[in-house]
């Protein structure tokens, strides 16, 4: 065995995790003005979400096709392809703020929602330049990226408000574009592993009926979409409920960027948790964390109730998020690689995507306290189909 393969974790991976961490910095940076630039673009009210709304459409519409491309080209080809959308979607942004366009200002957001949707695999990159043992580490490691974007992420988006003065928001584009440049050049220096051939991988691959026969390929999606979905289901439900509580927005503002760091710190320990009590305890500690932030919000709406529930419903994410990363991995041949990841990410964001657009008509409609009762069973189905796989990891 090589240098590179015998430490404890290959430099490739810390590349991928700073890479990553200047990726979710402009993931962070979109959702701190995206709906304030639909706001100020948009000629009716129902638009104002449609920059957000492609982003999405964007994220899940690359997650299929980049899997299948990483299959037949490598990942640092589509990765290098994932940061060019980006560039070009920051660009096209910046054009349609000086023209004041929102359907520019939507494709623009819709060409970086396709460079998130292909980043979402430098966690499973990851796991190719390292041993099997080592994987839990090295999504943790890789996810921590985004502590340093919690950061980041929100004090770009006030620093760059006068960086120009045709538009406020020109400058957070103008950021976005050198991330993206920046990751660029981080991917094309990284040596990263070549993945087979296409003819290698076009051998003995399931299709997705056999695939789903398997109940730990469907518990281990099932725990990622769903933990996800809940997460995000409640996240963006939480500044509506704070604002009904007449919380100012310093508060609310507070509250969500320490949920953020609860789902990106624990992943500096996360992997160590799981070499040491396995996969299926922590991903059932991530989900009983999920439900008891749920409960916290069903017995009061104070400060503090709003506050640790956000925590804990950061920690549990990323229990659940990265444990069902690794458990994906485990269902899959060498050569079904790309198709299994591509349809985890697939069904993940898509339930996330659902979820965030539900979110706010459920505060707005059927009140608070439903939007967590919802979340209960959902999460109960997850602990289920975990519980019930023999997976001894």
């Amino acid at each position: 065995a090589s240098k590179r393969e015998t430490s404890t974790m290959p430099y490739t991976v810390w590349g991928l995790a700073l890479a990553q961490a200047l990726l979710t910095t402009g993931n962070i940076l979109l959702v701190a003005v995206s709906a304030l630039i639909g706001k100020q673009l948009a000629s009716h009210p129902a638009l104002v979400t449609a920059p957000v709304a492609s982003q999405f459409l964007g994220l899940i519409l690359a997650t299929l096709p980049a899997a299948f491309l990483m299959q037949k080209l490598g990942r640092k080809k589509v990765f290098v392809i994932g940061n060019v959308f980006g560039i070009i979607g920051a660009l096209v942004a910046i054009q349609a703020l000086l023209s004041a366009s929102l359907l520019l200002f939507t494709l623009g957001i819709f060409l970086t929602g396709i460079a998130i949707g292909i980043a979402q695999q430098y966690r499973f990159a990851a796991l190719d330049e390292c041993r099997a043992e080592s994987h839990a580490k090295a999504i943790s490691v890789v996810m921590s990226g985004g502590v340093l974007a919690a950061f980041i992420g929100p004090n770009l988006a006030i620093w760059s408000q006068n960086w120009f003065s045709q538009n406020v928001y020109v400058g957070a584009f103008v950021g976005l574009a050198v991330l993206y440049v920046l990751a660029l050049l981080l991917i094309v220096c990284l040596p990263l592993k070549q993945q087979a051939t296409a003819n290698q991988a076009a051998q003995n691959v399931r299709s997705y009926g056999e695939l789903f026969q398997q109940p730990l390929f469907v518990a281990a999606i099932a725990s990622g979409a769903i933990g996800y979905g809940v997460m995000v289901f409640l996240m963006t439900a939480t500044p509506l409920a704070m604002h009904h509580h007449d919380y100012a927005f310093p508060d609310i503002a507070v509250v969500i960027q320490w949920h953020v760091l609860g789902m990106f710190v624990p992943s500096f320990f996360t992997g160590h948790l799981i070499k040491k009590h396995g996969l299926k305890p922590i991903i059932l500690l991530g989900c009983a964390l999920l439900i008891i932030s749920a409960l916290i919000n069903l017995f009061g709406q104070s400060y503090v109730h709003f506050f640790t529930s956000l925590v804990l419903l950061g920690i549990g994410w990323n229990f659940t998020f990265i444990g069902a990363t690794q458990l994906v991995s485990l269902t899959y041949r060498p050569q079904e690689k790309g198709k299994v990841q591509g349809m985890n990410d697939f069904m993940v964001f898509t339930t996330a995507a659902i979820a965030s657009l539900f979110a706010g008509q459920t505060v707005e409609t059927i009140g608070w306290m439903w939007v967590n009762l919802i979340s209960l069973p959902l999460i109960a189905v997850a602990m289920l189909l975990i519980a019930q796989t023999r997976t001894q990891v």
